[in-house]
């Protein structure tokens, strides 16, 4: 996988970087695991905007991804890697030996014909899934389920991994792509291996338009608005907007947002690195 930058022969191209699409070995997705999404453009069940700034778009179609690879025991086949509009990685089509296709989050390397697995009995190779409990200490991981049988939550963008660093009686220590550090149930699923298209972050869109394209309407800043529509506005001139805060005046930046008291606090040993 890698990016291409253009000649600029258009001022759209000047700046634009984009994936060669090189690893995709299907244009079509597969009829059976695919529906079609609503596009909500920023509104709720009543029609008014809850959300700015988005709207437009071109239209989607979701592919059903199996997030909790829980037929255990029954080998899988690749047979294509695929396009996603839902989302920064690659999928990959997997014809299972009992004749159910699923899409897969598609790992790095992982190339069509080759065999995965998942559960306890599965070697830990890149596109099994198998429990924390049976993974190497120091493998890099992906698709980490937060509660046994719930599916994965964590890492699944583009070119992130985790680390399975050590292990603490039931619980895996995981240091996840933030540099947070925390335990998780070894009974809980994960997937072995990088999440692929590791050069989305090089990307660049080139003109606005794209941005249109992906539903993202103009956003403009609250600095340049008037005092009465957002607490960073007025003042004459450029001035500097004071504390960043939101439109309802909540502090950003800085502001820690997360409960003191949640109920997983108790499983976080480092908190996220600030970058």
């Amino acid at each position: 996988m890698a990016v291409r930058k253009l000649k600029p022969v258009t001022p759209g191209q000047r700046h634009k970087i984009i994936g060669t699409f090189e690893e995709l070995t299907a244009s079509v997705p597969e009829k059976s695991l695919v529906y079609g999404k609503k596009s909500t453009g920023g509104r709720n069940n009543t029609g008014k905007m809850t959300v700015r700034y988005r709207g437009g778009g071109h239209k989607r179609k979701y592919r059903v991804i199996d997030f909790k690879r829980e037929k255990d025991g029954v080998p899988a086949v690749v047979k294509t890697i695929e396009y996603d509009p839902n989302r920064s990685a690659r999928i990959a089509l997997l014809y299972y030996a009992d004749g159910e296709k699923r899409y897969i989050i598609a790992p790095n390397g992982l190339e069509v014909g080759t065999t995965l697995k998942s559960g306890a009995e599965a070697a830990p190779e890149v596109g099994n899934a198998l429990p924390l409990s049976n993974i190497p200490v120091g493998t890099m991981i992906h698709n980490i389920e937060l509660r046994p049988g719930q599916g994965a939550k964590l890492v699944r963008s583009a070119g992130n991994f985790a680390q399975l660093t050590s292990r603490e009686g039931s619980y895996c220590v995981i240091k996840l792509p933030s540099g947070e550090i925390r335990k998780i149930l070894s009974a809980c699923k994960a997937t072995v291996g990088v999440v692929g298209n590791e050069t989305h972050a090089l990307e660049q869109s080139g003109k606005a338009g794209r941005s249109r394209w992906l539903g993202r309407r103009p956003h403009n800043r609250g600095v340049v608005m008037n005092p009465h529509d957002h607490p960073m506005g007025g003042g004459e001139g450029r001035q500097s907007g004071g504390h960043p805060r939101s439109r309802k005046g909540l502090y950003a930046k800085g502001l820690k947002t997360r409960a003191p008291k949640k109920h997983s606090n108790k499983y976080i040993i480092a908190r996220a690195s600030k970058k």
